[in-house]
């Protein structure tokens, strides 16, 4: 497990001249010292999953503005969300989320592609999408264009007819939880059954509440964005509180113009 790093901006050198991937020399990270420094865990036992989410908050709390989380992040933190997404073998995300923020198919990145090799992984992650009603726009490129079928995650109890919408799309529908209702944990377990172990979800706060809840996140990448918004916007996590609260502690932390990129993992992890 990597030691705390210092506060360090990701384009200029920290006060020691040396980052978390080495001597920083005045400019921007690249994407390979980025993905050195967000890499899963290497010693997890096989079909192990390690759910990692990625969210962005205000000051005041809010995970977005107008609906969407795209007018609070900034250009680094994109850098890092696409990171993220080319290190994982899944990304996870609620339909409300997926309809919100027009979710398309993972994309296959070159600056990644020997990397992903490496470690045995497709050219891009699959996208999972956790329904219970399944109210999903099959015709979307996100169903009918993927590089690797799009998983639909739903219940046993779920619409005959729209599972069979679902299949006819092209999607993977997976099964986990009775009724409509999906159960996070054994999502995850399904997911990581299927050789899909190295987890993102980046939301929305439902789901992301749902995992908290289920006791079954590992770590937490959010970024801290230096505005204030106001409102009634949802935190980043939403839902039933759990009954005690779960302690994580940071793993690590990067700064660019007043952006807080904080990674935080269980304590038990």
């Amino acid at each position: 497990m990597r030691s705390l790093f210092p506060v360090t901006d990701l384009t200029t050198s920290s006060s020691t001249g040396e980052g978390p991937c080495g001597p920083l020399a005045d400019r921007e990270w690249s994407l390979d010292e980025l993905a050195d420094a967000y890499a899963y865990p290497a010693d997890l036992p096989a079909k192990t999953p390690w759910l990692r989410a990625n969210m962005v908050s205000t000051l005041d709390g809010a995970a977005q503005h107008d609906g969407r989380s795209q007018p609070i992040s900034c250009a680094a933190d994109m850098r890092i969300f696409g990171t993220l997404r080319a290190l994982a073998d899944v990304v996870i995300a609620g339909a409300e989320t997926v309809r919100l923020e027009g979710y398309r198919p993972a994309r296959a990145r070159e600056a990644f592609a020997a990397r992903r090799a490496a470690a045995g992984q497709g050219p891009a992650p699959a996208v999972a999408v956790v329904t219970g009603s399944m109210d999903l726009d099959f015709s979307l490129p996100l169903f009918t264009e993927p590089l690797v079928p799009t998983l639909v995650v739903t219940g046993a109890g779920a619409s005959a007819d729209r599972i069979a919408a679902a299949r006819k799309a092209g999607a993977e529908v997976v099964i986990a939880g009775d009724g409509t209702r999906v159960d996070p944990a054994r999502a995850v377990r399904e997911l990581a059954d299927r050789g899909l172990t190295r987890q993102l979800t980046e939301g929305g706060p439902g789901l992301l509440g749902q995992f908290v809840a289920g006791g079954v996140l590992d770590e937490l990448c959010l970024t801290v964005s230096p505005m204030l918004t106001a409102g009634d916007a949802q935190r980043i996590a939403g839902g039933p509180g759990v009954a005690v609260p779960e302690r994580f502690f940071l793993a690590s932390l990067l700064e660019e113009a007043g952006f807080l990129f904080t990674r935080y993992r269980r304590t038990d992890g």
